[in-house]
């Protein structure tokens, strides 16, 4: 544990931002470091609370007090090593997770939580600012070979761990670039890609073979590959089918993000294909964390005005008492993009869309309230938004079946999904699944959890036995 009576001495304390004026002119990391000091404080308000429900709060099953206690008493080698048992990636996680550890954290039933995200980001950025990220090969190869389909945080994870189980792994991609919705979903100033970046070169230096602009060929896979871990993400977006939705100026948000990620990076983008929020007026469809990067994408961009619509109610300020502690808790949550600008509105459903000359010029919305587990329009409360530029943030609905699934003979799931048993594996014998894929869209930190489970049981099932954890 931390400090007997830190959780009392000291206060929550979360890390500083760059002012909003500053930051809305890049694209850079919005969070600055926190001083040894502090983190030392934020450490130390970890309690000896019995049993460690930030545990079981993480998917992962991250040694949460065990690292606060480190931190707390100055022992950062140690954080380090405690970070990296359970975590590929917490440079990520630390980033941009939502944090279910610090929803389930004891002291929160009656306090503030410990500001355990904190706490990991800064752990890791310590470690690659001192040299403790370094490239850990295995000591000798197995001789099988397996094949890891997309490079998003659940391939990267499995690709990573069966790597250092002594198998020779062999990344496919058919992007241009390695790490999936790391490099091209999440914006740059809530990831720097240059974290991805030096992992994907540690990965390198440990043996991992990277391939990136190819499609991955079933009968290749069948042939050459002793296992494959499909890691393809969950791709097919969920759209609206209302009126006026073929006009120009309707995008997905995906889309969006990917091509500025692209700018970012340096790639030019052709003026036809481009899409920019640049003096336009722009309505987000969807509230969710991708809705959010939408508007802080849009507000870098120079927006003139930009509204996020939500179907669902306004959730209340604090935890609402149908998800009490440790449950993940419904509560209005403020992002840095919602701090930077924009507007909110609740319960309001889209009914069309309309404009001229073939292009959106405005959203039609209508307030809703829910009854009976349905949203029901309510007379009367129908208005108009000016839009130049929709963004449809709806989430997804499934990964895409033409292609290698297809191609593979997968079955799926009722949500259409790549339907697995409890080793993760597919109904093709050696075919295993992780991440969005098989789960359903959800979290980094679970597919970097299903990730390091597909590679446990692959080595299972290649060697009949497995030390991986």
């Amino acid at each position: 544990m931390g400090k007997v009576t830190g959780f009392m001495q000291y206060p929550r304390v979360g890390a500083a931002k760059r002012p909003v004026a500053e930051r809305l002119k890049d694209h850079r990391e919005i969070e600055l470091p926190v001083v040894a000091e502090r983190l030392a404080e934020q450490g130390a308000r970890c309690m000896d609370c019995g049993i460690p429900f930030c545990n079981t709060g993480c998917p992962l099953g991250n040694l949460i007090p065990e690292w606060n206690d480190h931190v707390y008493r100055g022992r950062m080698t140690e954080a380090v090593e405690a970070l990296h048992a359970t975590n590929n990636f917490p440079e990520v996680t630390g980033r941009v997770c939502p944090a279910p550890c610090e929803a389930a954290c004891v002291l929160g039933i009656d306090a503030e939580p410990v500001s355990i995200k904190l706490l990991e980001r800064s752990i890791a950025d310590h470690a690659f600012a001192r040299g403790h990220v370094r490239p850990e090969p295995p000591l000798s190869r197995t001789g099988k070979k397996v094949a890891v389909v997309g490079s998003g945080p659940a391939g990267l994870a499995a690709a990573q761990q069966l790597n250092r189980a002594g198998h020779n792994v062999v990344v496919h991609e058919r992007a241009d670039r390695i790490g999936g919705l790391l490099t091209y979903g999440i914006p740059d100033f809530k990831l720097d890609k240059r974290l991805v970046q030096a992992r994907v070169e540690q990965m390198r230096a440990e043996g991992v073979e990277f391939r990136t602009g190819v499609e991955a060929d079933p009968a290749e896979l069948g042939a050459r590959f002793d296992a494959v871990c499909l890691a393809i993400g969950s791709r097919v977006p969920r759209d609206l089918t209302l009126p006026g939705r073929d006009l120009a100026g309707i995008h997905f948000a995906m889309d969006y993000l990917q091509q500025q990620n692209r700018r970012v990076s340096g790639d030019r983008v052709p003026a036809e294909q481009s899409i920019s929020a640049e003096g336009k007026q722009v309505v987000v469809i969807g509230g969710g964390d991708t809705g959010s990067d939408c508007v802080g994408t849009a507000l870098r961009q120079g927006a003139a005005s930009v509204i996020s619509l939500e179907i669902m109610p306004q959730p209340p300020e604090s935890r609402d008492p149908s998800t009490p502690w440790p449950l993940w808790p419904l509560m209005l949550r403020t992002s840095t993009s919602h701090e930077e600008g924009g507007e909110r509105a609740f319960s309001v459903s889209t009914e069309r869309f309309t404009g001229g000359s073939g292009t959106v010029e405005h959203v039609h919305l209508v307030e809703v309230a829910e009854r009976a587990g349905r949203f029901e329009r309510i007379p009367g409360t129908e208005r108009v938004l000016r839009a130049d530029l929709v963004l449809l943030s709806l989430g997804f609905l499934h990964p895409e079946k033409t292609g290698l699934v297809e191609a593979l003979g997968l079955a799926l799931d009722r949500r259409g999904n790549v339907a697995v048993d409890v080793n993760l594996m597919t109904n093709v014998s050696g075919v295993f699944a992780a991440g969005d894929c098989q789960r359903g869209q959800s979290l980094v930190v679970w597919a970097i959890a299903d990730g390091r489970r597909a590679a446990r049981a692959i080595d299972l099932f290649l060697m009949g036995k497995t030390e991986l954890p």
